[in-house]
């Protein structure tokens, strides 16, 4: 029998009887500069699912600094009122239930889909405490323990071979290094750099986030082609994207991974039949909750391109490591994302870059609740 908390008897349903938000933001110790954006504090959106049978479901998701308000509205006010009453159980319908949120041609269309992410994964870890098992096993229980990367390189940021000997000190795998908002010549450098300091047996991805043309994203692929680089994310503009993408891949020969700017299933599907990627990074918290980033995932076996995930280590350790097909958990430096150093209180220590996943049920992370309540957005 499971060590952990099971109740007595597995319900015959969820009945959904309340849901409550909470908003955290965080000040970072600096300013975070990429290609095109900066970053001053990190933020989320934790929500709680109860249940007439007495089981909580909990999670958080989203970095949405600006909107956590509107967020939190979207969820109390315009999903959540259709929800009671229904069957956590019932994951198919709750999530087509919260899909009006997205409807609004007026409002970005991001902050419904992560109000519904939200509740999604409440749910789904609702139904993993109420069936007593860890989500990674009932998604797919391919592995349970799977490498993890930094994204970093900021610009501005801290001396490169400090960084990623600080990276290596947290137990880090590897690094997604941040280019594309110098020109290519001045990145490739900076690159090689990270690579002179890292060796050889550290993962070296690098993120343009659409920052460089096509010919700009191949002469930087060329300049780096002797520093082992293990993927190439989102080099170009975001108008042309399936087009540029697919070029960069072919002239090149580099894996290539986007996704994370698409906001649905079908986003990716067009990415993979275009030929545009090998890596499919879609983000379960931005784009409507780990339901969705799993049908990409069965599409994505089908076309032969690896998942990855954008950030969110609370729930992307879990999706990938229930697929054959994954590829590494992504995080950031505590700087960076004091929330997942701090929010869950029983966060895993990395041992040799791998990140352990436990068998407790559902998300199964414990959150520290001074943490919460200190940062906490008065309502």
């Amino acid at each position: 029998m499971n060590e952990f908390f099971q109740p007595p008897q597995t319900p015959a349903a969820l009945t959904i009887s309340a849901i409550d938000t909470v908003s955290i933001r965080v000040p970072l110790a600096r300013t975070f500069k990429g290609s095109q954006y900066q970053m001053t504090h990190r933020s989320t959106t934790i929500c709680r699912v109860h249940t007439n049978e007495g089981v909580v479901g909990e999670a958080w998701a989203g970095d949405e600094d600006a909107s956590l308000g509107e967020i939190k509205a979207i969820i109390d006010k315009e999903i959540s009122p259709h929800l009671i009453g229904e069957d956590a159980f019932a994951i198919e319908r709750i999530w087509q239930l919260a899909r009006p949120a997205t409807f609004n041609i007026l409002r970005d269309r991001r902050l419904g889909l992560v109000a519904g992410a939200c509740i999604d994964a409440a749910c789904w870890d609702a139904i993993g405490k109420a069936l007593g098992q860890p989500l990674w096993r009932l998604w797919g229980g391919y592995r349970s323990a799977i490498p993890m990367i930094s994204i970093g390189g900021y610009y501005g940021g801290p001396d490169i071979a400090e960084e990623v000997a600080e990276l290596r000190e947290l137990g880090l795998a590897g690094l997604k290094f941040k280019v594309g908002g110098r020109d290519p010549r001045t990145d490739a450098e900076r690159f090689r750099r990270a690579r002179e300091a890292a060796g050889p047996d550290f993962i070296l991805c690098a993120d343009a986030n659409q920052g460089w043309s096509a010919a700009e994203a191949i002469e930087f692929v060329r300049l780096v082609e002797d520093s082992d680089l293990h993927w190439f994310e989102e080099p170009c503009r975001w108008d042309t994207d399936r087009v540029t993408l697919r070029d960069v891949r072919m002239k090149t020969g580099v894996r290539v991974c986007a996704g994370q700017s698409e906001l649905s299933a079908a986003g990716c599907r067009e990415l993979m039949s275009a030929g545009s990627i090998d890596v499919c990074n879609f983000d379960a918290s931005w784009s409507g909750g780990p339901t969705e980033w799993r049908r990409v995932a069965a599409m994505a076996a089908s076309y032969a391109v690896a998942m990855g995930h954008h950030e969110e280590p609370q729930v992307a350790s879990h999706l990938i490591a229930s697929i054959p097909h994954g590829t590494f958990v992504e995080c950031f430096h505590p700087e960076r994302d004091p929330i997942w150093w701090n929010l869950p209180a029983n966060r895993p220590k990395l041992v040799d870059g791998i990140l352990q996943l436990s068998d407790r049920p559902g998300l199964g992370w414990e959150l520290d609740t001074d943490f919460v309540d200190r940062y906490r957005v008065s309502e």
